[in-house]
């Protein structure tokens, strides 16, 4: 036995030891040995933030931690060498910075892991989320969209055609750095778009990828201003693939269309070929998505068009994007309690002529449409739903306590409860819907009883209620209390 002084000595050293080396801990570490079956995903970049920029790449490391092992089954921890950059427009300003992940060998080749179980991909976003004060809005968004629009086609990943992600909590070289979503890109491969072939004679475009990225000359589809095509921004637009081969061939499909779109199209020509460059589905699906959620970036702006093989047909796939500025949240993240118009379309092609004039019936299956997503995809219950079960998933990870006590105020104010901002959307969801059922009801064929022509002396309101001394468009009006179009 030992003396009871050399017991001493040695609890206390043993105490000093652990002591130390939880000192050396770093916050991840520490997090990392308490993970439970309510954690959020942690996540650890490993990189020099000093040479951190926009425009380039810097090689790192990224670890992932997680309790559901939904990465790699055989351990909850999982590391890949990646590149990083920092990535977003206005967004960069802000301390706390979305990134680009880029997974890579040692030759700084693409190396693709199938992260949480969404799909093989190198190619990864870590979205900062940091103008909304309720860290959700893209990914509700997306979620919703999943579900209401598929490609028109098949594809390796169930003909998705949106992002899927998960809420993680990031650290920086150790460091908390708050609570971020972690997720795959629209991209080539997951919309099935042809890869571009490039042999001794040259590149042959096939699958094309544009987003657009600005309210300029181009964005509606209607006109454009002349401009370099060697170079991968085009008036609005920005070439996102075949993104290393900026040319007449890769931007002239986009003036095609534009061109087919333009108003001096005939209106024959139009509606004979219309069907040839888009997928009416998909076009009504997005109206009534944009609206329902109000998502109010978007409109061409913050939105994918893609063709799977330009030389096969020249049909055009929409996809939204960046959805930060929706279900009643503001650009800068300020309250934004609009709701939304069916009007909202009417000077952006093809919608100026499909919804306007009601070609082939577009209004009608907008109507349709709504009838059956305000029941199921846009009713009250199912977004509540979505927005309490991530509430939830927040709160009982502890992860929002972090990120209020992180960054409230910088750059925008949060609740120290997410409910308490989640009752807030939810009030202003309720008003929207009910704003959108009735304009909606408003067009059914059987509560128009007539055609009206404008007369300055009636009273006169939108289907939102909005007066009008002297309508300045065709369409429905409210017009003594009476549903009425004019001409």
């Amino acid at each position: 036995m030992y003396p009871k002084s050399l017991k001493i000595i040695l609890s206390l050293l043993f105490v000093l030891v652990h002591t130390v080396v939880y000192a050396q801990e770093t916050q991840y570490d520490q997090m990392k040995r308490t993970i439970n079956e309510n954690s959020l995903p942690l996540v650890n970049m490993i990189v020099d933030v000093s040479k951190l920029g926009t425009s380039f790449f810097v090689t790192g490391k990224i670890e992932i931690t997680d309790y559901q092992r939904r990465t790699l089954a055989s351990s909850n921890t999982v590391r890949y060498r990646c590149k990083y950059r920092i990535r977003g427009g206005s967004s960069v300003g802000y301390d706390k910075k979305s990134f680009a992940v880029k997974l890579c060998d040692v030759d700084n080749n693409d190396v693709d892991a199938n992260i949480f179980g969404i799909r093989e991909e190198n190619s990864w976003i870590l979205d900062a989320m940091a103008i909304d004060r309720i860290r959700m809005r893209n990914r509700v968004c997306f979620d919703v969209w999943n579900e209401t629009s598929h490609t028109p086609y098949e594809t390796k990943y169930g003909n998705r055609n949106g992002t899927k992600g998960l809420f993680v909590e990031l650290f920086i070289n150790g460091d908390y750095h708050g609570l971020y979503c972690m997720s795959d890109k629209i991209d080539r491969k997951l919309l099935g778009l042809k890869k571009a072939k490039v042999d001794d004679n040259g590149v042959q475009v096939r699958g094309l990828l544009y987003k657009g990225v600005s309210w300029e000359s181009g964005y509606s589809l209607i006109s454009y201003d002349e401009a370099d095509v060697n170079t991968d921004k085009w008036n609005a637009w920005e070439l996102k693939y075949p993104e290393d081969y900026p040319s007449i061939d890769t931007w002239r499909p986009l003036m095609d269309l534009i061109d087919f779109c333009s108003i001096t199209t005939p209106y024959d020509t139009f509606k004979n070929a219309y069907q040839d460059y888009f997928y009416t589905e998909n076009l009504c699906d997005y109206v009534l998505f944009t609206m329902a959620l109000n998502v109010g970036d978007n409109g061409y702006k913050n939105t994918y068009l893609s063709v799977v093989d330009i030389n096969k047909g020249h049909k055009y796939l929409l996809t939204p994007w960046d959805m930060d500025m929706s279900l009643g949240g503001y650009w800068n993240g300020a309250h934004d309690p609009s709701l939304a118009s069916i009007n909202r379309y009417d000077r952006i092609a093809p919608f100026y002529r499909l919804s306007d004039q009601n070609l082939d019936g577009f209004q009608d299956l907008e109507v349709r449409k709504w009838k059956e997503y305000a029941t199921t995809h846009f009713s009250c219950d199912s977004i509540n739903r979505r927005l309490d079960d991530y509430g939830h998933q927040l709160t009982v990870s502890g992860a929002w306590e972090r990120e209020y006590q992180k960054w409230n105020g910088n750059p925008v104010p949060l609740q120290e409860s997410i409910f308490d901002e989640l009752d807030y959307v939810k009030d202003w969801y309720r008003k929207n819907y009910d704003n959108l059922c009735a304009q909606f009801d408003a067009l059914l064929p059987s509560s128009v009883p007539h055609t009206a022509s404008k007369s300055p002396d009636a009273t006169i309101f939108t289907p939102d209620g909005i007066p009008h001394h002297k309508p300045t468009r065709k369409g429905l009006y409210i017009m003594n209390g009476k549903k009425v179009f004019f001409k």
